[in-house]
């Protein structure tokens, strides 16, 4: 199914219907408008008033835009970038993995106890 663009107006006369307490089950039925979409619309509608419907189509605000290629540079040497800067994401996360590991293993053998109680030992044996 193709996604459907709808004008602020629209939107904001939907909203309208809801607040006047038409039910959005209904307006679901008869529109054939997904209850999700029906319901994002009321609550911005509510907060924001004819405004908060009023935002152009695309990409939400604060999502940034993907990458754009370089010019000049293909798409693979483009995705061979790419995997050389996960390869050295990788080796950095394998190389701090390996440092906590050894750190965590020095400070339990420091934080075991001695297997002595203090007292010295003593050389003598017992005559019995």
């Amino acid at each position: 199914m193709s996604q459907r663009t709808f004008t602020p107006e629209f939107r904001v006369q939907v909203a309208q219907r809801i607040q006047q307490g038409e039910g959005v089950s209904k307006l679901h039925h008869e529109l054939h408008i997904k209850r999700s979409v029906l319901y994002r619309w009321r609550d911005a509608f509510r907060k924001e008033g004819a405004g908060g419907l009023a935002r152009a189509v695309g990409r939400p605000p604060g999502v940034p835009n993907p990458a754009a290629p370089k010019p000049g540079v293909s798409q693979e040497e483009t995705l061979r970038q790419n995997i050389a800067t996960l390869e050295r994401k990788v080796g950095q996360q394998a190389m701090q993995l390996d440092f906590f590991a050894r750190a965590f293993k020095r400070l339990k053998e420091s934080s075991r106890p001695s297997a002595s109680t203090g007292a010295t030992a003593s050389t003598r044996r017992s005559r019995t």
